[in-house]
């Protein structure tokens, strides 16, 4: 199947069950694309779950939840070795991350030893118990949901922990006609107890593969690198994006592109990707009576950084 087509197949097999977030689908899969992970960051009930399951059946891929609680171990996240009497030896029990699509709800409740325990698995895709690492199967994405709003007995995500994750996404309400086209669809059954792949493991291989083919012209290229050197120097931030960042920018503009259906990047690819890949790897200033969110900061940058024209089709 032609990668256009198995795009908006994929898209529209998730609508059959999300109403109205066309732009975090396309977020979500050019992530997936990227090889990067999502932190979906809303109020309860707005349907992060249901995302991250939607898009895992879609894709005939494995899926996996933990719900994040104070009194969670890291063992409950990775694994453990235990000593089965019976054979008379020990033997691994291999825990929720070892899966493709893993959901970390929540990740926000538990302590920062738990939370530490996903960046080995997020960075290296990889998983290290008593000493014998084990490589993860790919593809591995982590979505992790938090509640921005509910704050008593939450550990918030040190930097370190924010710059791993290569988007964070608000999901947001639905509106008057999207609510009403909600209690229509859900009113009787659930659409995703219908929901069917339509895409398996080997051709998302092929679609990453095609991603990281997508031409970038070495002027868009220059205007990326000044976003993030801007964040770099604005007097409102502490710390800036990480080369981390850049590469992360860099594969999400390139996902993003073939997700719109060309082979080639253009400016529109980099503004729509500036605020939820960079705005969450910023430590911006605390000052008394400043209300500017990061986001706020990179839409800001973004428009005092001039865009240059040019033929972004054209391969020098």
């Amino acid at each position: 199947m032609e990668y256009a087509a198995l795009i908006t197949e994929l898209r529209e097999n998730i609508g059959k069950v999300i109403v109205g977030r066309e732009n975090t689908i396309d977020l979500l899969l050019t992530a997936l694309l990227a090889k990067g992970h999502v932190l979906l960051e809303d109020v309860p009930g707005t349907g992060k779950t249901m995302l991250a399951k939607s898009l895992a059946k879609s894709m005939d891929l494995k899926f996996a939840r933990i719900q994040f609680t104070p009194d969670l171990l890291p063992s409950d996240v990775t694994g453990l070795n235990y000593f089965d009497q019976q054979e008379s030896r020990f033997v691994l029990r291999k825990g929720p991350v070892f899966t493709n699509i893993l959901l970390a709800d929540e990740i926000n409740r538990a302590t920062p030893r738990t939370q530490s325990s996903l960046l080995e698995s997020m960075e290296e895709r990889q998983v290290t118990i008593d000493g014998d690492t084990m490589p993860l199967e790919e593809p591995f994405l982590v979505i992790a949901t938090q509640n921005p709003i509910e704050t008593a007995g939450t550990y918030p995500l040190p930097e370190a922990q924010m710059d791993r994750f290569l988007m964070q996404l608000p999901m947001g309400y639905p509106d008057k006609e999207e609510e009403l086209a909600i209690l229509n669809r859900f009113g009787k059954t659930s659409p995703f107890e219908s929901l069917t792949p339509v895409c398996d493991a080997g051709q998302l291989a092929e679609l990453r593969n095609l991603a990281a083919e997508v031409y970038v012209h070495p002027i868009l290229m220059d205007y990326m690198i000044e976003l993030i050197q801007a964040t770099r120097n604005d007097s409102q931030i502490l710390s800036g994006v990480s080369p981390r960042g850049s590469l992360a920018f860099y594969r999400a503009v390139r996902a993003h592109a073939l997700i719109k259906g060309r082979d080639y990047a253009v400016p529109e690819d980099i503004k729509a990707l500036a605020v939820p890949v960079l705005a969450h790897r910023l430590v911006t200033a605390r000052t008394f009576g400043s209300q500017t969110s990061a986001a706020e900061l990179i839409t800001r940058i973004l428009s005092t950084v001039p865009l240059p024209t040019e033929d972004w089709g054209k391969r020098l």
